[in-house]
């Protein structure tokens, strides 16, 4: 670890109404002292920590800035260092000036999630804490902002490290079998082992949802497909309250994917307008047709569109017997005459949801959104979601299954490699056991200034 001073401007870029400048390191009340002057205060007086103060801020003599600063003396920081701050107007070029001041008294510009790092090295967080600082920042979605909370809160961590110390006994177990084959025998210890071993990993597993994950990070993604002119556009338009895809009653006018975005009950729901699914010679409508099969491949979702004024053809019906039972139908244009009933759709596919709408009408469009909420429920306390972590946590139940065949077949402490597997898997979850290469993985996905 390094021991020198960093800072960064540690706000978003742009203009602001304030801009933050955060310094961590042994000098960093030293460099302040330098270039900050608080109003009211003998130029040599002693500074209270944790007390902000206002001021100017000079260099060589002339004023960059009326501001705000603190000095946060470790162990009491976010870096377990000590910190300063500078909250001064949020102009780029004054933010600039302040940062080039201080970096010529001795500090260092510093890396992307250097501050986190150091808190993280120092003993303040675990690693899964630090990550859910930067999945805070980044939450797109309510469900995603309270996953990042929980795993701030400890969640994760304690989770694991109880399963970890589970672990521990269990290998202490092993130990012991090995060391004592007089008073244990192999049947025995191998017995209680893998009932033990059995009871871990089904905890392990339960904890690994990676739907629910997905849903809290990348969001639903959902497709609108069906024939041309089918009224795809305009719903995805009336669901998303704007304008996003163009709407004709020429057949073929989306010949791309178009894509809208909405919020409900916190989880980000993606919807992709695709281009009506039919044979054509045109090569630039191929290629959409083309894209919207992939996008219908790929969706969590799939709406069907089908324009319930006209009568449906084979196509569609092939469609409908094709939907997962996920998927839904979506009787469109139900403002106008009725040929396509919900009737029609059951003697098609029993059973499959489907739903009348118009995208004119604001209010018939509540049972797509209903259905969508009830498709995007997930676990809200789920114990792991962060992708790393998931990954980890499945290589952990991977070694722990390998070392129950090992325990039927051959004698309990051949299974030993495997259970200590397990417990770096583990380990690299909270940081007990993380080398440089997984900390700059981790921390390079950080943004400077934290």
């Amino acid at each position: 670890m390094r021991d020198d001073t960093i800072a960064a401007i540690a706000t978003a870029p742009g203009q602001g109404g304030i801009g933050i400048i955060r310094i961590s390191g042994s000098e960093a009340e030293r460099i302040l002292r330098e270039i900050f002057r608080p109003a009211g205060f003998p130029a040599d007086a002693p500074w209270e920590s944790h007390r902000m103060m206002f001021g100017t801020i000079r260099d060589g003599g002339e004023t960059l800035d009326e501001c705000m600063a603190v000095v946060m003396r470790g162990p009491k920081s976010y870096t377990r260092e000590d910190v300063a701050e500078i909250q001064s107007h949020g102009g780029t070029q004054v933010l600039r000036r302040i940062l080039e001041a201080v970096t010529a008294r001795g500090a260092r510009l510093a890396e992307a999630g250097e501050f986190t790092r150091r808190a993280f090295l120092n003993g303040r967080i675990d690693l899964s804490r630090a990550e859910a600082v930067m999945s805070l920042i980044r939450a797109g979605g309510e469900q995603e902002r309270r996953a990042a909370v929980r795993q701030m809160k400890g969640g994760t961590a304690d989770f694991i490290r109880k399963a970890s110390d589970e672990l521990y006994t269990l290998q202490a177990g092993l130990a012991a079998c090995i060391d004592y084959p007089e008073e244990i025998s192999d049947e025995e210890g191998a017995g209680t082992l893998h009932e033990g071993l059995s009871r871990l990993t089904e905890t392990l597993k339960r904890s690994v949802d990676e739907r629910s994950a997905r849903l809290i990070y990348d969001g639903m993604q959902v497709t609108l497909f069906g024939i041309p002119n089918a009224g795809k556009s305009s719903l995805l338009n009336a669901l998303i309250g704007q304008e996003k895809a163009i709407v004709t009653a020429i057949p073929g006018t989306t010949r791309d994917t178009v894509e809208g975005e909405m919020i409900l009950d916190g989880i980000r729901v993606h919807l992709t307008d695709t281009a009506g699914m039919r044979d054509t010679e045109d090569p630039i409508e191929r290629i959409g047709v083309e894209r919207s099969e992939r996008a219908r491949q790929n969706a969590d979702i799939t709406l069907l569109i089908l324009d319930s004024s006209r009568d449906i053809c084979e196509e569609e019906r092939e469609w409908i017997r094709q939907l997962k039972d996920s998927d839904a139908v979506i009787l469109n244009k139900s403002d106008l005459s009725p040929v396509i009933t919900e009737e029609t759709v059951e003697r098609v596919r029993p059973g499959i949801r489907c739903m009348k709408v118009s995208a004119l009408d604001e209010g018939s469009l509540r049972p797509i959104l209903d259905f969508l909420r009830k498709s995007a429920e997930i676990q809200d306390q789920l114990a792991v979601t962060q992708p790393r972590h998931l990954e980890a946590v499945k290589r952990a139940v991977g070694h722990l299954e390998d070392a129950m065949r090992t325990l039927e077949t051959w004698t309990p402490d051949m299974a030993a490699t495997d259970l200590q597997a397990a417990q770096n898997a583990l380990s690299e979850i909270t940081g007990d056991r993380a080398d440089e290469k997984l900390l700059d993985r981790v921390f390079s996905d950080f943004c400077v200034g934290k």
